[in-house]
């Protein structure tokens, strides 16, 4: 199996996070991310999308920068760069989640 392309934190540019994070199905796997330390894939089955969509959204977060994956046997992990994302554009993140609730409400 090989590697997932990942972004090292100087190639993570902000279009490409912002366009990441401009798509519905992928702002509720990042807020359901915010939740947790690292998650596998199987709890967003439930979103009502085909596999194969779902494993294009994780990729688009991934190859943005915005998530990272851990494979382990089968298993793919997944947990938010927070800490790159902090470092390059303070508060983004934060400010995009908080905003997706207040739009929820």
């Amino acid at each position: 199996m090989r590697t997932p392309y990942q972004p090292s934190r100087q190639d993570i540019k902000l279009p490409s996070v912002l366009h990441a994070l401009s798509d519905p199905l992928r702002l509720k796997i990042v807020k359901g991310l915010s939740e947790t330390t690292e998650q596998y894939c199987s709890p967003y089955l439930h979103l009502n999308v085909a596999k194969s969509t779902l494993s294009h959204h994780f990729k688009v977060l991934r190859e943005a920068g915005v998530i990272k994956v851990r494979i382990e046997g089968t298993q793919h992990f997944y947990s938010l760069r927070t800490e790159d994302l902090e470092a390059l554009f303070p508060g983004l993140l934060p400010s995009v989640l908080r905003a997706d609730e207040a739009h929820m409400e």
